[in-house]
């Protein structure tokens, strides 16, 4: 038996589980949140950070001995975060983090420059966003121009905390999970695009070592493995022991759905977001902007909140009455409408009441969900059970439609720090391989995480007949917004 911890060192807070190898029990745990900076709040903007802040929260998380014996450590951290260092490797400006819109112009000006979306699509899997960091080098190189000549080492945010923990080796390291984020590494070829850092940064910079899944970092001078680390969303997937054949969508404001498929995958209008996985798999993603919000606007609008939305939808029955809501208030990433707006459709007499808005609302947000599983499906990735997670998954009126809606099981896990799980499992892979008792290509076998299930049941068909009515309605009102997907019913 051997223990060892995973750290997941989100946008808000550092998580710490440490676990026992073999069975993957978690045995202590720690939480801190990012400490706030000293200055007026106001004047800071929210999309950037000193990174120090989760090297202290870390630190507090850590303590009262909560790493007493582990062996290895993981490291999982948000995605998105762009750490431009200076040749001595001190950051040349705050770190940029998440969907910082202000590099929507420079994400277009890339598209433009490399020849269109397809063509970034061939190169490295996805189309340049605001989010990513190519994106952010980009407004970085046209807003800050003395800092990007200033740039010659590039980081993500678990690459840096993994360098930190090595006390700031000469080597410095990713994964290619994370590395799949950043708009210049192609999860198809394995390799950096040096180019698109150019074309965005204006000249090259030294960009982090790609490891094997289950190789290590480092040892730090105590002795401490640290394993690769990875991004969030790889993370998670490895804690919760995803396969092939298993997609999570995942039910925020906006939404996305990510399948495990062994290969990467692109699509020439950038539907997909094609990311590697911490095991050697690949993650196809898509995206699409509008989930929960969809659900809260509608319980505004009848005077209630998302518990009593569910009630009341349960009130009505499958097809709202012949409601059906495009739920696209924010525009729409996919299908890519990005300047549209939602509509409500099969307005009668008899179908104005509050329970069948609620169940629209509802059903026009998990029919928008199943466009993107289709995305995935007519690309040949096998979904057979879909994981379900946010706050939004515990509604009874989301199980009790999703698994028709989606045509497959569906999988409620119950709450637990999947990204920090995912962490220690990669630590004890490892730590395994470096005492040759794993194998480079095999993860630890841990236990599934405890679960709900729900079975698309015998009322399939009429869950489907939903379906047809809401791509009916959408083709209607935006005909051919699908025209190169085919839909999977």
């Amino acid at each position: 038996m051997g223990i060892v911890a995973g750290l997941d060192s989100s946008s808000a807070f550092t998580r710490i589980v440490v676990c026992d190898t073999d069975t993957g029990a978690v045995l202590r745990q720690g939480y801190a949140p990012h400490p706030q900076p000293a200055t007026d709040p106001e004047s800071v903007h929210p999309h950037e950070t000193d990174p120090q802040a989760w090297l202290l929260s870390l630190g507090e998380a850590a303590g009262g001995g909560l790493l007493e014996g582990v062996q290895a450590i993981g490291v999982s951290a948000q995605q998105h975060a762009l750490l431009p260092l200076d040749a001595q490797g001190g950051l040349v400006r705050p770190a940029l983090v998440g969907n910082d819109k202000r590099g929507q112009v420079a994400a277009a000006d890339l598209i433009e420059a490399l020849g269109g979306r397809q063509a970034w699509a061939e190169a490295v899997g996805s189309v340049p966003q605001a989010a990513q960091p190519i994106a952010k080098l980009a407004w970085l190189a046209r807003t800050e121009p003395e800092a990007a000549r200033r740039v010659a080492v590039l980081m993500s945010a678990h690459d840096w905390l993994v360098w930190q923990l090595l006390g700031r080796p000469a080597r410095r390291t990713t994964d290619r999970g994370g590395a799949s984020g950043t708009g210049y590494w192609s999860p198809a070829t394995g390799a950096y695009r040096p180019d698109l850092v150019e074309l965005a940064l204006g000249h090259m910079a030294l960009l982090p070592e790609v490891l094997g899944p289950a190789e290590a970092a480092g040892t730090t001078p105590e002795g401490l493995l640290i394993s690769a680390g990875t991004g969030e969303t790889m993370a998670a997937a490895l804690g919760l022991g995803l396969g092939p054949g298993d997609a999570v969508v995942s039910l925020g404001a906006s939404g996305s759905v990510t399948a495990v498929h062994h290969e990467a995958l692109s699509e020439p209008n950038g539907l997909i977001t094609s990311l590697a996985d911490a095991t050697g798999m690949h993650l196809p993603v898509v995206n699409v902007s509008n989930a929960v919000r969809a659900l809260r606007g509608t319980a505004d609008l009848l005077g209630t909140d998302l518990e009593g939305l569910s009630e009341l939808a349960l009130k009505s029955t499958p097809g709202a009455h012949g409601l059906v809501l495009l739920p696209y208030l924010e525009g729409e990433r996919t299908p890519n409408l990005p300047h549209t707006a939602g509509t409500l459709s099969g307005l009668r007499r008899d179908s104005m009441k509050p329970e069948h808005l609620a169940r629209a609302a509802f059903e026009g947000m998990l029919c928008g969900l199943a466009d993107a599983l289709d995305v995935l499906r007519s690309r040949g990735v096998e979904i057979r059970r879909v994981f379900l997670l946010g706050a939004a998954a515990e509604l009874p009126a989301v199980q009790a439609a999703a698994p028709g809606l989606f045509g497959a099981q569906i999988v409620v896990p119950a709450p637990a720090d999947y990204a920090a799980l995912g962490a220690a499992r990669q630590a004890a892979w490892a730590l395994g391989v470096q005492q040759g008792t794993l194998a480079p290509h095999t993860p630890p076998v841990w236990p599934a995480p405890a679960a709900q299930a729900f079975e698309p049941g015998e009322e399939y068909p009429a869950w489907q007949a939903v379906r047809q009515q809401y791509v009916a309605t959408r083709e209607q009102i935006h005909p051919g917004a699908f025209q190169q997907v085919p839909q999977v019913l």
